[in-house]
């Protein structure tokens, strides 16, 4: 059975996802400070702990595949932690869901089927403990629509919504005079994103160090 270290275990995410690996052969979280004991890492921290992790793992040479599903990276802590891809694999998602992979599929195939001038909105909800506003899910959403490369697409808005307790709700809306096509992803509890978690950790056993995403594991 590998072994697991779990940077941000006595979070909400971390909690979930130790829920599911006592259901799981693949993985054992071995509690105790990161090693070569350890097979590999899933990061559900804050930002600043996620580089901390980082300098640690190349302080102590180790080069263990890492997957991050931490939100709230400034522009300059992304660049510290692709630095760092080159030493060790990293796979950097703000969704690890596979609901959020396959809607990304659907806005693909909607974006290539535009025929007229549109407008993107896209809304994003949240609980109301949510740190980072918009979500990581709704920027990565808007930059893979940007890479798309539509000249029918005039804007690209991101609304956010703080409030009760939803785990996650990502509205994606297409707009003219003459349509409104919608697409929508809501999680129903935490535990899509910790099975996607221990599943991207699964993928990224052997990988060799780079940058990953999502359809690098998947395809």
């Amino acid at each position: 059975m590998n072994k697991l270290f779990l940077n941000g275990s006595s979070g909400k995410m971390g909690e979930a996802i130790k829920i599911l690996l006592k259901k799981n052969t693949y993985f054992k979280v071995l509690d105790e400070d990161i090693s070569n004991a350890h097979d590999c890492i899933i990061d559900f921290s804050r930002p600043e702990a996620t580089i901390k992790l980082l300098e640690n793992c190349k302080n102590k040479n180790l080069s263990l595949p890492i997957v991050i599903g931490t939100t709230g990276f400034s522009d300059e802590q992304l660049k510290v932690i692709k630095n760092y891809s080159e030493l060790f694999p990293i796979l950097l998602s703000y969704n690890l869901s596979d609901g959020i992979y396959n809607m990304k599929k659907g806005i693909k195939s909607i974006v290539q089927d535009l025929k007229v001038p549109v407008n993107c909105i896209i809304e994003d909800i949240h609980h109301i403990n949510k740190l980072d506003s918009p979500s990581g899910t709704a920027i990565d959403i808007k930059n893979y629509i940007v890479n798309l490369s539509n000249n029918f697409i005039n804007s690209i808005n991101i609304i956010s919504k703080r409030e009760a307790d939803f785990f996650g709700i990502h509205h994606v809306r297409f707009e003219s005079d003459e349509m409104n096509i919608s697409i929508s992803h809501k999680a129903l509890s935490r535990n899509i994103f910790a099975q996607g978690a221990i599943n991207a950790a699964i993928s990224m056993i052997d990988k060799k160090p780079g940058f990953y995403d999502l359809d690098a594991i998947k395809n």
